[in-house]
C-alpha cells in the first residue's frame, strides 16, 4: 500500500556531519531489542565476523591502503601539540579515508589529496611519535600515495582512453604486474577469490583462502561463523557450514555450493552476506570484493517485497524482449525487507539499498535468487535528505511536491522491482554457457545494472502493482510520474559527484546516464530545458518514457543474452561514460551554493554481548555511537 510522506516524526539524529561532499550519517536497528535472545547471539557473532574480514577490502581496493590508514590512525589518536590547522586537514581526510575505504572516491573512483604540505604532514606524524605513536618506517615512502594526484589516479579504469590496459590504469589491489594481453589463453582456477600476479613471467593465483591469501583474517571470519553456527536454523546452519568449506579450499564447486545453501534457506529470520561477492571493482568484472552484511528480516515491510516474488513468473511472462529470453517456470525467487546491523568492506560505511544474489547466472536460472531491500538505510537516506535538494532541480512547484510526497515511496518501490524482478529474470543463450560476465567483461556491470532499472521503470505504471496491493490506485499516476521525474533528474544531479574529468567510472552512474541519455535521443519523453542559466531535464510524456523504455529494455536483453561485446561498448560509450564538463560545472555551482552532499557514509550500531562470571552471552545490548571516528577507531582496536 502506498503511503506518503506522513506526520510521524522521529527526532533522533540522522544526519551527524558533512565532510567535504559526504554526509555521515547514522544507520539505526528498531526492533533489534525485541528480538529473541538465541536470534541476538547469532547476529553478534555474525557481526564480529563481518568486522573481522574488514580489512581483506581495504587491502584489495589498494595496496598502501592499511599502511596509510595506520599512519592516519595513529596521527589522530595521538594529536597533543599538532598545529590546529594541520591537525583539522588530517583529521578532515582521515574521515573521507574512512568513509571510502582507501583514498579513492567510491562513486568517481578518483584519487584524492592530503591539502596540508608533506612537510607538515611529516612534522604531525613526528610529533605523533613522541607521543607514543607507532607510524610505518617508510613514511617517505607513503608520501606520494597521500599527496600526489598523478601517483595511481583512478583506483577502477574501465575506459582508460586509446592504448591504455584497463588493468595498468587500475590502482586496486586485484592485480600485480599483469595486463589483459597476459589473459589470452589463461585459464582462471580461482576467478573471483584470487589476485592474480605476474611471477618470473607466468601468472599465478593467490587464492583468498584459509592457508593463503589473507588467511589471518579468513581465519578469525571462520571462528566467528563456527561460533554462530549453534544459533542459526538447521537450513542456515547448512549454509555457514558451506561458507566456512569455501573459505577453507577456495575451490569454485565450494563457492557454488554454499551459494545453493544460501540461496535455499528462504525463512530464517536472521540472515547474513560474507564473502567475495560483487566485481564493480575489478575492471575486467571478474574479481569479487569481500564484503559483509548481517540483518534480520523486518516483518512489517516485508509483505510487499515478497508480493512481487511471488508474481515473478507473470511479470517474466511481459517482459518487452523476445520470447526465447524469457524465463518458464521461475524458479526460488524469495525478497525479504530487512534491517542492517552491520556492513563492512565493500558495503559499508557507503551501502546499498537494495541486494539480489547470488551473482552466478547458472544458479540463479536453477536454484533460484534472493533479494533484499535495506529498509532502515532507505528510512535514513530519506531522514537525512533536505528538501531543498529535490527542489532545486525541479522544474516546477508541482514537481517538486510530488518529489517531497511520493519519492520516497516510489524509491523503495521501484528498488525492490529492480533486485527482484529485475536481477532475477531473463535468460542467455546456451553458447554462454551460463556466463556472459566473461564475453561482456568490464561492460556487463554496467549493462547489467542498467538492465535491473529498466524492467522497474517498465512496469512502474503496471495495473499490476495495484492488483498486488503494493500502490493505491488514486496515487499510482502521481508515484509513476514522480519516479520518471526522479529517474531524469537524478541523471543530470549525480554530475556532482564527479568534479574532475568527463567521464564516469561507477557502473550503477554509468547505468543512470545511459538509460537517461538514450531517452533524450531516442524518444520525446524527456526535454532539456533551461531558465536562469539553470538546466532541467522534464518529464514531458510519461507514456513515451515507458514505451521507450521497453524499446531499450529488450535491446539491453538480448546484449546480455547473446553476450554482444561490441553492441554493450558503443551503448555506453555513444550514452553512458561521457559528459559535458560545462553542464557538471554548472551542476556543482548549483549544489554547493546549497550545501547539499553528493554521497553518504553511515555509521553503524555498536553491539556489545553481556556475559556472566562462565563467559556465556546472556544478552546483546545495541547502541547508537553517532561519531563516524569513534567506530572506526574501535573497529582498528584503537579504542
Amino acid at each position: 500500500m502506498s503511503v506518503p510522506v506522513g506526520s510521524h516524526v522521529d527526532t533522533r539524529p540522522y544526519l551527524l556531519e558533512r565532510v567535504d561532499e559526504a554526509a555521515v550519517v547514522q544507520l539505526y536497528a528498531d526492533g533489534f531489542e525485541a528480538l529473541p535472545l538465541r536470534e541476538k547471539i547469532l547476529i553478534y557473532h555474525l557481526y564480529q565476523a563481518a568486522i573481522a574480514g574488514r580489512d581483506i577490502y581495504y587491502d584489495q581496493r589498494y595496496a598502501h591502503n592499511l599502511a596509510m590508514r595506520d599512519t592516519l590512525e595513529e596521527i589522530v589518536t595521538h594529536p597533543d601539540a599538532i598545529p590546529e590547522d594541520t591537525l583539522a586537514e588530517i583529521r578532515r581526510y582521515t574521515k573521507l579515508f574512512w568513509i571510502n575505504s582507501g583514498p579513492y572516491n567510491n562513486l568517481t573512483a578518483r584519487k584524492f589529496v592530503l591539502k596540508c604540505t608533506p612537510a607538515a604532514f611529516a612534522e604531525a606524524a613526528r610529533i605523533a611519535v613522541r607521543n607514543g605513536a607507532r607510524i610505518p618506517a617508510d613514511l617517505a615512502g607513503l608520501e606520494p600515495y597521500f599527496f600526489d594526484l598523478a601517483v595511481d589516479p583512478i583506483v577502477t579504469s574501465k575506459t582508460p582512453g586509446a592504448g591504455k590496459d584497463i588493468l595498468q590504469a587500475s590502482a586496486n589491489n586485484l592485480y600485480s604486474g599483469v595486463v589483459m594481453a597476459d589473459l589470452e589463453g589463461f585459464d582462471e582456477r580461482y576467478p573471483l577469490n584470487s589476485r592474480l600476479v605476474k611471477q618470473d613471467g607466468r601468472l599465478v593465483e593467490e587464492v583468498y583462502r584459509v592457508g593463503g591469501r589473507y588467511d589471518k583474517y579468513i581465519r578469525e571470519i571462520v571462528r566467528h561463523l563456527d561460533a554462530a553456527i549453534p544459533y542459526a536454523t538447521a537450513p542456515m546452519a547448512a549454509a555457514l557450514r558451506a561458507l566456512i568449506r569455501f573459505y577453507e579450499t577456495g575451490e569454485t564447486a565450494d563457492r557454488a555450493a554454499y551459494d545453493i545453501a544460501w540461496v535455499q534457506d528462504r525463512d530464517s529470520p536472521v540472515d547474513t552476506i560474507n564473502g567475495f561477492v560483487e566485481v564493480y571493482m575489478d575492471a575486467r568484472g571478474v574479481k569479487g570484493a569481500w564484503e559483509a552484511l548481517v540483518y534480520y528480516v523486518n516483518p512489517q515491510k516485508t509483505a510487499g517485497i515478497r508480493k512481487l516474488a511471488d508474481a515473478a513468473q507473470w511479470f517474466e511472462d511481459r517482459m518487452p524482449w523476445a520470447d526465447q529470453y524469457k524465463k518458464q517456470g521461475v524458479r526460488g525467487v524469495s525478497a525479504n525487507a530487512i534491517d542492517v546491523v552491520i556492513e563492512t568492506g565493500d558495503s559499508g560505511p557507503v551501502t546499498p539499498v537494495g541486494i539480489n544474489l547470488p551473482n552466478d547466472q547458472t544458479i540463479r536460472e536453477l536454484h533460484g535468487s534472493k533479494s533484499v531491500s535495506l529498509s532502515n538505510a532507505n528510512q535514513a537516506y530519506d531522514k537525512s535528505t533536505l528538501p531543498e535538494f529535490r527542489r532545486e532541480f525541479a522544474w516546477s512547484v508541482e514537481e517538486a511536491q510530488r518529489a517531497e510526497k511520493w519519492s520516497s515511496v516510489a524509491s523503495e518501490l521501484t528498488t525492490d522491482m529492480h533486485e527482484v524482478i529485475g536481477h532475477g529474470s531473463g535468460r542467455i543463450a546456451e553458447h554462454l554457457q551460463g556466463n556472459p560476465q566473461g564475453v561482456l567483461k568490464e561492460q556487463y556491470s554496467a549493462l547489467e545494472e542498467s538492465r535491473a532499472d529498466l524492467v522497474a521503470l517498465y512496469f512502474v505504471p503496471d495495473r499490476k502493482l495495484v492488483e498486488l496491493g503494493l500502490v493505491e490506485e488514486a496515487d499510482h499516476a502521481d508515484i509513476v510520474r514522480a519516479e520518471y521525474e526522479g529517474y531524469a533528474r537524478n541523471a543530470l544531479v549525480q554530475l556532482r559527484r564527479i568534479r574532475e574529468g568527463s567521464q564516469i567510472e561507477e557502473d550503477h552512474m554509468r547505468n543512470r546516464q545511459m538509460i537517461v541519455g538514450w531517452l533524450l535521443a531516442n524518444s520525446r519523453a524527456i526535454e532539456v530545458r533551461r531558465r536562469d542559466g539553470k538546466t532541467y531535464y522534464v518529464v514531458v510524456d510519461v507514456k513515451a518514457f515507458q514505451e521507450s523504455v521497453g524499446r531499450l529494455l529488450a535491446d539491453v536483453q538480448r546484449i546480455k543474452a547473446e553476450g554482444d561485446y561490441e553492441a554493450a561498448k558503443t551503448l555506453f560509450e555513444t550514452y553512458g561514460v561521457h559528459f559535458d564538463p560545462a553542464l557538471r560545472d554548472e551542476v556543482v555551482a548549483r549544489v554547493d551554493r546549497l550545501h547539499m552532499p553528493s554521497y553518504t557514509g553511515f555509521v553503524q550500531p555498536r553491539l556489545q554481548a553481556v556475559r556472566d562470571d562462565r563467559g556465556g552471552i546472556t544478552d546483546v545490548q545495541i547502541s547508537y555511537p553517532l561519531d563516524l571516528q569513534t567506530q572506526m577507531l574501535e573497529y582498528s582496536g584503537r579504542r
